[in-house]
């Protein structure tokens, strides 16, 4: 986990941007029926939209809603990936529905009540399995290998 603020921007960075691109193959896969080579490049064409909205809203806004939501049944002498995993739960549990908002007004044809509550339940259980087995730990692997410890 990053131990100052610049560790926490670009560690943010990374999760916004591998969570927002395999969210955006998702839906794009939802929506066209299957997964092909031009799904992977309409998800690249929606990063520099999503990532930026993903990143300020995680940074600045729900990063601490969760880590607050995660206390309120953690506690600080409990083991140390238990509270990695609350604290993932809780963004996963904030940011789908925002996300999911911003994505029906900026993608979908129909933006409505209705068609955000379904984007929003289609995504969730994705997202949660998505970040708890593969993006979240795949990020601090990267964010352990980008600032090792020197000793």
């Amino acid at each position: 986990m990053p131990k100052n603020k610049f560790q926490d921007v670009v560690f943010t960075i990374i999760m916004a941007t591998i969570m927002v691109f395999g969210m955006v193959v998702y839906n794009v896969t939802l929506n066209t029926g299957g997964v092909s080579t031009d799904t992977f490049l309409f998800a690249l064409r929606e990063l520099p939209i999503m990532v930026p909205i993903a990143f300020v809203l995680e940074f600045f806004v729900v990063g601490k809603i969760a880590r607050k939501l995660a206390f309120t049944v953690m506690r600080p002498d409990d083991r140390p990936q238990f509270i990695t995993y609350a604290i993932s739960i809780c963004i996963c549990c904030i940011m789908c529905p925002i996300m999911s908002l911003v994505a029906t007004f900026l993608f979908k044809d129909t933006k409505t009540f209705g068609v955000w509550i379904q984007t929003w339940g289609m995504n969730f259980p994705m997202a949660i399995f998505y970040q708890m087995f593969y993006c979240g730990p795949l990020v601090r692997l990267i964010s352990r290998t980008i600032f090792k410890d020197k000793k």
